[in-house]
């Protein structure tokens, strides 16, 4: 069976963290990936350590692994033609942008001018405040689009001096931008599908990051009732929490339901605290937390993981990140893959976590060092060998 996005052809403009993890998400579903990469801009993952044996950056390797590399000069008309063929003459009639409104555009490569010459255009803008607004220009991060959507109001402690650090993932960067970016880009597609009619894909991280803090603004929309750290039943506003094992490690207990709860109880050797906590009354839960973290601290992580692989009761042991990888059911879903670096030789990645039935997602490769295949791709658009080397010598393009 064919892959599911395989009669997809997306050129990716973007680079660090955003659009690439969601041209991975679609690469790995089979979609025909081309990186243009700017020769003297090139993506600053490219930096990040480790880098493997080959010498290329571990995450960017992640990042862009199944995508081929074009090092292209935008600021050359000759890079524009380039970008138009692969447009008009193969097929490429999808594009991923990261960069601020207007700089596509600039550039002779924004949605109107590409629509121009390709009606059934699907031109997908990820940016962090979107194409329009008072913010549309502004720089940020993903720190920044969280603080504005209103979720760092409620993360962490509720008497923490200094503040919490940021989370250690980008929520606004992969949940408000990339997976928001694929929907829109998938539902043009199937819209097009339908009507031949291509669209205009305006995706913001800020609008994704206030998205998922969808129901804490329903409670202040409805409530007038502005949500506060350890003040509701997920963040700590109730035995659902973190706790401190003996020896330093911690345990998450998450029995939000009678039945795990009076488990969990039983489980620690005090049913006493059974009724009380099922009384989900913030004041009254953080009450009587003090006596979950005294039981858990008495004994060892060990302990702990040991008694509770046992128990279906919702308490997990926090993995470090060597552990979360060797877990059996890590392990049981194949979500540790080896794929091909440039060379030849396996790197071990996370792999898709999307399965579909009559679908194996094929890794060709890990990401690619800038421009390895411009000349592959400019032969695919028709260019003879004297022109190419031409290209490369009026610096067009790289690789």
């Amino acid at each position: 069976m064919t892959a599911p996005l395989d009669h997809l052809k997306i050129l990716d403009f973007s680079t660090l963290l955003p659009g690439p993890y969601a041209t991975m998400i679609l690469a790995d579903l089979g979609a025909d990936i081309i990186r243009i990469e700017a020769p003297n801009r090139p993506d600053l993952t490219r930096q990040l350590p480790p880098h493997g044996p080959d010498g290329q950056s571990a995450q960017h390797a992640l990042l862009n692994r199944s995508k081929r590399s074009l090092g292209l000069n935008l600021k050359a008309p000759a890079a524009v033609e380039i970008v138009q063929q692969l447009v008009v003459e193969q097929g490429y009639d999808i594009i991923v942008e990261q960069f601020r409104p207007g700089v596509m555009a600039r550039l002779g490569v924004g949605y109107e001018q590409l629509k121009a010459v390709c009606p059934q255009l699907i031109f997908c803008s990820l940016t962090g405040y979107g194409q329009t607004g008072p913010y549309k220009d502004r720089a940020g991060h993903d720190l920044n689009y969280l603080a504005l959507s209103g979720l760092l109001s409620y993360y962490g402690r509720s008497n923490q001096s200094p503040p919490p650090p940021p989370l250690p993932m980008q929520v606004a960067d992969i949940g408000g931008g990339s997976l928001h970016l694929v929907i829109g880009l998938l539902a043009a597609v199937i819209r097009r599908t339908q009507t031949g009619e291509g669209a205009q894909v305006d995706i913001s991280m800020h609008d994704g990051a206030l998205a998922w803090n969808g129901l804490g603004a329903s409670k202040f929309l409805v409530g007038a009732q502005n949500p506060a750290p350890e003040g509701e039943l997920l963040n700590g506003g109730s035995f659902y929490d973190i706790y401190e094992t003996a020896d330093g490690r911690f345990l998450a207990v998450g029995p939000l339901e009678p039945k795990f709860w009076q488990g969990f109880c039983q489980a620690i050797g005090r049913e006493d605290l059974i009724a009380p906590g099922l009384n989900l009354d913030i004041v009254h839960q953080q009450s009587f937390k003090h006596e979950i973290r005294q039981v858990i601290q008495s004994h060892t992580f060990d302990h702990w993981r040991n008694l509770f692989a046992r128990l279906d009761v919702c308490v997990e042991p926090v993995l470090t990140t060597e552990e979360a990888v060797h877990h059996p059911q890590t392990q049981a879903r194949n979500m540790i893959i080896d794929v091909p670096t440039n060379d030849g030789s396996p790197q071990q990645q996370v792999a898709s976590p999307i399965k579909l039935s009559g679908h194996t997602p094929a890794y060709a490769h890990t990401g690619a060092p800038l421009g390895w295949h411009s000349r592959e791709i400019l032969r695919q658009i028709g260019y003879a060998k004297d022109e190419i080397e031409a290209l490369y010598a009026q610096n067009v393009v790289a690789g």
